[in-house]
């Protein structure tokens, strides 16, 4: 990730606002047969101080993976898009991109039996809870539990990261209100997060 350091993202309360609210990841690591990705999504574990996240992955995901053995990284993207310079003062021609992301980097242990039946018992509950008649893997916990030995759980401790939120800071305020007018209409997550990030600060 490029580190311009007006962009960079360094509040480990910022990083975990991005997870929370983009949950769906991309899981790499560099095998003894090469690069592996795959897709999964994540929880974070709210009562820790320190960045943890849960998943799980199908097998034999884990296998591919070697997960266990050896640090890996996941990638947290959040909203991100397309900025025409045509949003800009007469002149300006360079366009660029938008973005929010997080690169997460650890070793992740391996959850027993159990362990990985409970977090997928909150994962499911977590998405379930806006759904009128959401389900709970609870309701058979005899068939869930026999569907979940298809799964491997994980629980990784953040070691380090390395994020950037790219959203305009580099532009007038006139021009970043325009951007954001424009984006408003077909990306508003993006646009708010631009609101979040060039909001004047106190006293000003």
């Amino acid at each position: 990730m490029r580190h311009t350091p007006a962009y960079l993202m360094t509040d480990p309360a910022e990083v975990k606002r991005l997870i929370r609210n983009n949950p769906w990841a991309t899981f790499v690591s560099g095998t003894s047969n090469g690069l592996v990705a795959s897709h999964y999504p994540v929880l974070l574990e709210e009562d820790r101080e320190e960045i943890t996240i849960v998943s799980h992955f199908g097998r034999p995901d884990d296998t591919l993976h070697e997960l266990g053995s050896h640090e890996i990284l996941v990638i947290i993207q959040g909203p991100h898009d397309y900025v025409s310079p045509s949003w800009y003062a007469p002149g300006d021609l360079i366009p660029t991109w938008n973005h929010v992301t997080a690169h997460l980097y650890g070793t992740p242990d391996i959850l027993s039996d159990d362990e990985n039946y409970d977090m997928l018992s909150r994962l499911t509950d977590h998405f379930e809870q806006h759904h009128p008649g959401g389900r709970r893997l609870s309701d058979d916990e005899e068939r869930t539990r026999r569907t979940s030995k298809g799964t491997v759980g994980l629980r990784m401790l953040v070691e380090r990261f390395g994020a950037r939120a790219k959203l305009s800071q580099n532009k007038q305020p006139g021009v970043v209100q325009n951007v954001i007018a424009q984006l408003e209409h077909h990306n508003p997550a993006l646009a708010q997060e631009m609101r979040r990030t060039n909001a004047p600060s106190a006293g000003e």
